[in-house]
């Protein structure tokens, strides 16, 4: 398999790569904070990009990486380009090109590698990857300005992995930046945290998500606030939902949920077996997915926290089950308890039919106790 065939691990399903996506939404107060720091010649050698998965934080690092190589640096003469007001560059500036044929010298994406053995990425970043970057300090900088070195993500490194890097962070080379990506910054360790300044990239509103669908490409933004709401405001997640007709699924899902207490054994076994059915890839893992964002929902119904439905008839429902504070931590707390039951049953190869069912069942069980 040639490289350009292989699968890329910072990529969401259905979502165009970070580095492709032409224009950022809903992170303008990230650009901002970085762009004041640039112009205020504070520019941290380190910087942590955190939030939920897919609301933008890889298409902020690469705009950011864009932006780096292609203003030079200002050498403090008479004729230095005047202060730059945007992370934009020309769309026809050659740092364009060369970055979305990942040939730009002066960049080094870091990610999870291919592994020869099994035909599968690694499920971590190694610290093999991470070695690679002593080839790319030690080649000499063709133009003499930044170097810019993307971590996507940086929750994925191993120990070791996580150690080599911190030696980067403690004794970082002259004119490199590192821009680490993490959607989960707490399984850092805290001295790398400690060394970078981060940037919070936030959730989009219904309004923003339409806006990013629609860059996108796709048809979804009929669709925005439901998909604003299964996908907790993440467009990579939205995009996911549109790919594997995540909207008609969860219909599915809530269709099941609304014969509670009361299950609908046919319905139910229905359900089951989508999850099980071979050729739909990814379909077992958007289904838990969807399970888990119903038993959150039907946790904040009971304090009345969910305003938006993502269905006719979704509200009802859930107020119905969860129509209290009590019927709300009952429903967290099986949120919590099937979360990790099904992580379970994945990894012991479960049958999806059986996982899906055990679901329900459990959830049956919740409804009789707390249904209005």
């Amino acid at each position: 398999m040639s490289d350009d065939d292989l699968p890329q691990p910072d990529q969401i399903d259905g979502a165009p790569h970070p580095r492709e996506t032409p224009v950022l939404i809903g992170q303008a107060t990230a650009e901002a904070a970085f762009l004041e720091a640039f112009n205020s010649d504070r520019l941290h050698h380190g910087w942590l990009l955190t939030g939920p998965q897919g609301v933008g934080k890889a298409t902020l690092a690469w705009r950011i990486a864009r932006f780096l190589l292609a203003t030079p640096k200002d050498d403090g003469g008479m004729f230095a380009a005047p202060t730059p007001e945007t992370l934009e560059i020309a769309p026809d500036h050659p740092v364009n090109a060369r970055l979305q044929a990942l040939s730009e010298p002066s960049l080094f994406l870091l990610r999870r590698g291919w592994d020869e053995k099994t035909k599968k990425l690694k499920s971590v970043i190694t610290v093999d990857e991470v070695r690679k970057l002593r080839g790319f300090f030690a080649m000499s900088n063709p133009d003499g300005g930044r170097r810019v070195v993307i971590v996507d993500a940086a929750d994925e490194m191993n120990i070791s992995a996580a150690n080599a890097l911190l030696k980067v962070l403690e004794e970082p080379p002259a004119d490199c930046i590192l821009l680490l990506i993490a959607h989960q910054p707490t399984r850092l360790l805290p001295t790398i945290r400690s060394r970078c300044r981060e940037l919070r990239c936030r959730t989009l509103a219904p309004d923003e998500m339409a806006q990013a669908l629609s860059a996108a490409g796709t048809d979804g933004e009929a669709h925005a606030v439901a998909l604003s709401e299964l996908s907790g405001g993440s467009v990579g997640e939205a995009m996911r939902l549109l790919t594997l007709d995540g909207l008609t699924l969860y219909k599915d899902v809530m269709g099941v949920l609304d014969t509670l207490p009361r299950l609908d054994r046919g319905a139910a076994l229905k359900l089951a077996e989508k999850a099980a059915a071979r050729g739909v890839e990814g379909r077992l893992d958007l289904m838990l997915r969807l399970f888990d964002v119903a038993l959150s929902r039907l946790a904040r119904a009971g304090l009345g926290a969910v305003d938006a439905q993502a269905l006719q008839g979704e509200l009802l429902t859930l107020a119905r089950l969860s129509p209290n504070e009590d019927a709300a931590r009952a429903w967290a707390e099986l949120a919590a308890q099937s979360s990790a039951r099904a992580r379970h049953g994945q990894a012991v190869n479960l049958d999806p039919s059986s996982l899906i069912l055990d679901m329900l069942l459990s959830m049956n069980d919740v409804a009789r106790r707390t249904a209005a």
